[in-house]
């Protein structure tokens, strides 16, 4: 009876045992959805490489199965937008290739930098073509120095950006500061912006926004600051609102010499060794250099003429035009609004000319005059009636100046974080 008993209880708790639940299946993986350059990446193989030196456009679209009928065509399409012929060495790009067995090329992104690049896109029939750029955010951010031994010391010294010391000497204290001649304890102030891509990733240097230098003991305050609304440029100007720059650049080259001065009667070995007034002055220098507007203006001529090969003139004010000659090629249009410092073309051998140079011309009042003989006047003054709002700008951001502090000299070096100017 008991092993019934036994045998009835086992057999009732079998019966009330919950059968055990089936694992459940797992939940397909979604993707998350990527989008850069205007494309959903997803939708194509992505393909990063970097051009290779001696590899062009052709040969890397070929790699990537078109024909060269169909990059013949892309090439004509986008030539006013891409010239293909410049490509670098050294650039990255990336292509977006079908996702099929053809893995066929559909858009080919040239990256100039890590914020600007190129898209071309041939997926469909339309070839399209234009630039963009990586959303940026920017920040304001300030410095200082001390300097013991030279300015690019100071900077660096920090963990700053050399490009930060560059432009403070080049550009905005070019006129005011001999920098061959700073003295130990020396002092600057800055306030900049720093340019991020993905929110985190530090690009470079936006503009420099204010600047402080104590040299001498004498104080040297910079603002950037748009007087002139017509032009729309900016320039720097002192707490008593005088512009810091000159109106015109004694060269248009950094980097170079003077190989033959403006002469009426100079006997030019092109034209037989003859007397030819020579009406430039020439500046020697490799090929491909910068060529920089000597001073504001507005580009009147940008073209290809016989003698003077690729040539650009500027129209500065109702006095003052320039010309520079022989260029390898131009890089700004007919309209266009430059800086003074601005690249306007390259050193090139163009036109009549027996070795690298730009042939820089000088016009006063409609007359080309020698530039070096010229008493180069300061840039134009702020107007009068500009120069309370320049006050009500510069009060808040020259507080700010006021309030930032020295760093302890003899503190540790910092590595300088690598930054790209965009």
């Amino acid at each position: 009876m008991k092993k019934i008993i036994l045998l009835l209880t086992l057999l009732f708790i079998v019966s009330c045992k919950e059968e055990a639940p089936k694992e459940s299946e797992a939940a397909p993986v979604i993707p998350k959805e990527i989008y850069e350059y205007g494309f959903k990446l997803n939708d194509y193989k992505v393909i990063n490489d970097t051009i290779k030196r001696g590899e062009n456009f052709s040969e890397i679209l070929d790699r990537n199965h078109i024909d060269y009928p169909k990059v013949l065509e892309i090439v004509n399409k986008v030539r006013d937008t891409f010239n293909v012929r410049r490509i670098k060495s050294g650039t990255p790009y990336t292509i977006l290739a079908a996702k099929d067995s053809t893995e066929k090329a559909q858009v080919f992104i040239y990256k100039e930098s890590r914020v600007r690049y190129t898209v071309i896109d041939f997926k469909d029939s339309i070839i399209t073509a234009y630039k963009g750029k990586k959303p940026v955010r920017t920040e304001l951010k300030t410095a200082s120095g001390i300097i013991e031994t030279s300015l690019s010391e100071a900077v660096e010294k920090q963990g700053l950006s050399s490009y930060l010391w560059a432009i403070m000497a080049d550009d905005i204290y070019a006129w005011t500061i001999d920098f061959s001649r700073l003295q130990k304890g020396d002092k600057f102030k800055i306030i900049y912006e720093q340019l991020y891509i993905n929110d985190t990733i530090p690009v470079g240097i936006g503009e420099i926004k204010a600047t402080y230098f104590e040299h001498g003991d004498k104080p040297f305050y910079a603002f950037k600051f748009v007087a002139d609304s017509t032009l729309n440029i900016k320039d720097y100007f002192d707490d008593k609102a005088t512009n810091l720059r000159r109106q015109f650049l004694k060269m248009p080259i950094k980097f170079g010499r003077l190989s033959s001065r403006y002469n009426l009667r100079r006997r030019i070995a092109f034209y037989g060794n003859r007397i030819r007034p020579h009406k430039g002055t020439d500046f020697a220098a490799a090929v491909g250099t910068e060529i920089m507007a000597t001073a504001n203006g507005t580009v009147t001529e940008s073209r290809y003429k016989r003698g003077n090969g690729n040539y650009v003139k500027i129209r500065h004010n109702g006095t003052y035009s320039t010309q520079y000659l022989h260029m390898s090629r131009r890089a700004v249009k007919v309209g266009e609004v430059v800086k003074q410092g601005d690249v306007i073309g390259y050193i090139g051998m163009t036109g009549n000319t027996s070795g690298p140079h730009v042939c820089y011309r000088f016009w006063k009042n409609g007359v080309q005059v020698d530039p070096l003989k010229q008493k180069l006047p300061a840039a134009e003054p702020m107007k009068e009636d500009i120069k309370p709002t320049y006050f009500e700008f510069i009060e808040p951001i020259k507080s700010e100046l006021d309030a930032i502090t020295y760093p302890e000299l003899n503190n540790e070096i910092h590595i300088p974080e690598e930054e790209i100017k965009s």
